[in-house]
């Protein structure tokens, strides 16, 4: 059995030519200054299970060779695509799609929102989430909310990712998923 993605179908870093990567039927995830390195580790893994595509903005906690990123990442770091821009706006620049952002401040709640593959779904980091003037960023389309219980601060930062992308994957009917 043959366990090698095909390269005609898998888009993911190690295919040579990222033009000839097939899009992804997920929305772009991408974690504002993110400070702890065993949550993007995960996040990593999540990139590679899903098939979402994370985007890193700069300054980072951490270094990407840091101990902890890649023990949380176990050996899917390979397998995951993965970016690392300057600022947001280096990142949104390349993202053309909505940018809709999570903070426990909205009142929609990520449920009510019919994805799309071009969307970016923007996280900020633990313990702040995002700052005001990310909030404030003309390109940011919508806030949303995953619903917690009263008196709750917030989830983990790959946990809320994930509760995310997994809702947008499910609209797909988990696509290309097994």
């Amino acid at each position: 059995m043959n366990d090698s993605p095909d390269p005609a179908t898998d888009w993911r870093p190690h295919v040579a030519d990222p033009a000839a990567r097939p899009p992804s039927t997920l929305p772009h995830l991408v974690f504002f200054e993110p400070r702890i390195p065993g949550n993007t580790g995960n996040a990593i893994r999540l990139a590679a299970v899903t098939g979402a595509r994370l985007h890193l903005v700069e300054p980072l906690g951490f270094d990407l060779d840091e101990p902890r990123l890649r023990r949380a990442g176990l050996d899917y770091h390979d397998l995951a695509s993965v970016e690392v821009h300057a600022d947001l706006d280096a990142a949104l620049a390349t993202l053309p799609g909505r940018v809709l952002a999570f903070t426990t401040r909205a009142t929609t709640s990520f449920t009510d929102v019919t994805y799309r593959p071009d969307d970016v779904l923007l996280f900020g980091p633990e313990p702040t989430g995002l700052p005001d003037d990310v909030l404030a960023h003309p390109r940011l389309t919508d806030q949303l909310k995953i619903p917690m219980l009263p008196g709750r601060r917030s989830l983990n930062l790959t946990n809320a990712a994930s509760i995310a992308v997994y809702e947008a994957w499910r609209q797909t009917g988990f696509a290309g998923g097994g």
